[in-house]
């Protein structure tokens, strides 16, 4: 009883696929149900005269895609002529229509006009074109697989949509730090091959695309500018400290117990080495046929290394439990230069592979 009320909503709110289906439910159960073979016949004569409208309207329309949409239609009624095959009462008062054959053909004519779209975009000669035409050659393949010469056409576009992104080896002014830096670019390169950022973008190093004669599309240079490795500052601080404490007890006339305090003094001497290294990677993305800088920017990255040491003469207890933590340590040496150096570039190429993925991510 629910499936035929149901079935009679739907169909009063014109949802007549939903009705049929809600109908040949009730079928299934009670073949014999006289609401369902009543409205069954209407709903689907009024589902397939709105199907078939929409077709005839898509295909009036200059919609290049509109076979794709003719092909959704037709499928539509298809799920609607399997749904009334599935109960024996149903196809006593419907004659479903098989659209398979309207299905194919709808799958043929959108496939062709994927593929014809994608000839027109290779046609173009321009890497931009070329990336959409592979995405209209795997359209067709979709629709029918092994369309045509598709396949072929695809991995055409793919090749032809390519951008050989080149990163040059890195200017730096001492060669004393070159060794960190070529680490650097070479770090760099790998990330970004791994990262898989756009499957249309390679990236090369420059000495691997000199040797094997790669043309780059782009080119990215890269220049460490203004950097100081190792600047060192010295802060010696003496400071003289007091506190009052609890030595002992008396008894004031009263009898009453009062405490007896002392003043107990003490001289901290602090020593705080820092060592600073800071700097700018100025890079530069270039289209290498015209020349056009296409992102250029300077990313700043700093590094300071702390060492505190201290110690105190008095009494001890003079002191706080902050001026405890900085007493005690030791003077040590600062790591090498060469160290000094990579760990003020490690936030510049966190940066600098942000904005490359984030850049190229977008072609």
């Amino acid at each position: 009883m629910s499936s035929c009320r149901s079935g009679e909503k739907l169909y009063n709110k014109g949802k007549y696929d939903d009705a049929v289906a809600a109908f040949v439910k009730k079928l299934q159960r009670r073949p014999q149900d006289a609401t369902a073979l009543r409205l069954l016949p209407e709903a689907y004569q009024q589902s397939q005269r709105l199907h078939e409208d929409r077709v005839n309207g898509f295909l009036r329309s200059n919609n290049q895609l509109k076979w794709e949409s003719v092909r959704n239609e037709y499928r539509a009624m298809q799920r609607l002529y399997d749904l009334i095959h599935s109960a024996p009462a149903a196809l006593q008062v419907v004659t479903p229509k098989d659209y398979r054959d309207a299905i194919t053909g709808a799958l043929e004519n959108a496939a062709e006009n994927r593929y014809d779209r994608g000839i027109a975009l290779m046609n173009k000669g321009d890497k931009a074109s070329a990336r959409q035409a592979y995405e209209e050659f795997g359209a067709a393949l979709k629709l029918v697989s092994n369309y045509r010469d598709a396949k072929n056409m695809m991995e055409e576009a793919f090749q032809a949509g390519i951008v050989h992104v080149v990163v040059s080896e890195i200017d730096v002014r001492s060669p004393y730090f070159q060794f960190s830096a070529d680490q650097f670019r070479d770090y760099l390169v790998r990330t970004l091959q791994q990262r898989s950022i756009n499957r249309f973008v390679v990236f090369h190093d420059e000495r691997y695309a000199r040797n094997e004669n790669i043309q780059p599309d782009e080119y990215i240079s890269l220049r460490f500018m203004d950097f100081v490795v190792g600047q060192t500052f010295v802060d010696r601080l003496q400071r003289d400290v007091q506190k009052e404490i609890v030595t002992g007890t008396t008894k004031d006339t009263s009898g009453k117990v009062i405490n007896i305090y002392t003043t107990v003094k003490a001289t901290l001497f602090i020593t705080k080495k820092t060592v600073v290294s800071k700097g700018l990677l100025d890079y530069q993305i270039t289209d290498t046929y015209n020349g056009k800088i296409l992102r250029t920017d300077r990313i700043p990255g700093s590094y300071t290394w702390l060492n505190q040491f201290g110690t105190y003469r008095g009494d001890q207890r003079a002191l706080s439990e902050e001026d405890k933590k900085q007493i005690g340590g030791r003077d040590e040496l600062p790591p090498p230069p060469q160290d000094l150096f990579v760990e003020f570039t490690r936030p510049i190429y966190d940066q600098l592979e942000r904005d490359l993925r984030s850049f190229y991510s977008r072609i």
